[in-house]
């Protein structure tokens, strides 16, 4: 994981759908820090490019993520090695978890963690994540649990983290912090964002008093609700497919009002 030449790529040097996806990520990055789920330097997020070498672009070691661009992020290999020159190392934990999702999971094409106040908290408690809240549903059975080993810093690592992961949107990181994952860097960002809403409003109320579940029957169906959006509605329901992108569009726009460098 050594870095090479001082040098940045650029909107001339990269494929039109690589830059697309480099927009889109440090979009991410950028969001990431507005919403305060960022922890310094540290934490990461990922994007596989297309084709079959699994290559990814990862955050530059060593900025925070409201300083991340388009031209800064880093492509390495599966190895962990840079694949174009580069002027920044890449977060030795940032790498073991995200190549070994990459690696095991075909769509997990974005891949982000998070160091949260409320989502460390709630990895602390032993219930996890409760259903209690119309946020916290959409991840109802879609959550795997991974116990604190220490730093991600063990390849060995790795297999517990993919197998614990397994098919689902979601990882909580025991005493560490979240994990999603989505084919789209959007999909990825709004299951964070949506995860750390429900981890904040549990904190608040198991602070309240005496907690009011739903039935099973009512979370799995809300939990349809959000993630299968093109199911055929039933008499007397609508659906609501478009409301994922609507959100990614509104949130690239408040970046324009307020972060646009993030395209450079």
């Amino acid at each position: 994981m050594t870095s090479m030449p001082a040098s940045v790529p650029s909107r001339a040097t990269c494929s039109a759908e690589e830059w697309r996806l480099r927009e889109e990520l440090a979009a991410c990055y950028r969001l990431i820090a507005h919403f305060r789920m960022s922890d310094l330097i540290f934490t990461h997020i990922s994007l596989r490019l297309p084709g079959p070498q699994h290559h990814f672009l990862i955050n530059p070691y060593g900025l925070m993520f409201d300083e991340i661009s388009a031209s800064s992020l880093v492509k390495i290999d599966l190895a962990g090695q840079p694949l174009e020159p580069t002027p920044y190392k890449v977060n030795p934990a940032g790498f073991v978890i995200h190549s070994a999702i990459h690696a095991a999971r075909e769509d997990a094409r974005c891949v982000l963690h998070t160091h949260t106040r409320a989502g460390c908290a709630v990895a602390a408690q032993a219930c996890g994540l409760l259903p209690l809240n119309q946020m916290s549903m959409e991840f109802y059975g879609r959550i795997g649990y991974h116990d604190y080993e220490g730093i991600a810093l063990s390849f060995d690592e790795q297999q517990r983290l993919v197998r614990d992961l397994g098919g689902h949107a979601a990882l909580m990181l025991r005493n560490h912090g979240l994990l999603t994952v989505g084919e789209s860097v959007p999909q990825a960002f709004l299951r964070m964002y949506y995860l750390e809403k429900a981890c904040d409003i549990q904190l608040a109320a198991q602070a309240g008093g005496e907690l009011v579940i739903p039935s099973e029957a009512v979370c799995r169906r809300t939990e349809r609700q959000f993630n299968e959006p093109l199911r055929p509605p039933l008499d007397g329901e609508l659906s609501d497919p478009d409301a994922n992108d609507l959100a990614w569009q509104a949130l690239l726009r408040l970046l324009e009002r307020i972060a646009p460098g993030y395209k450079d």
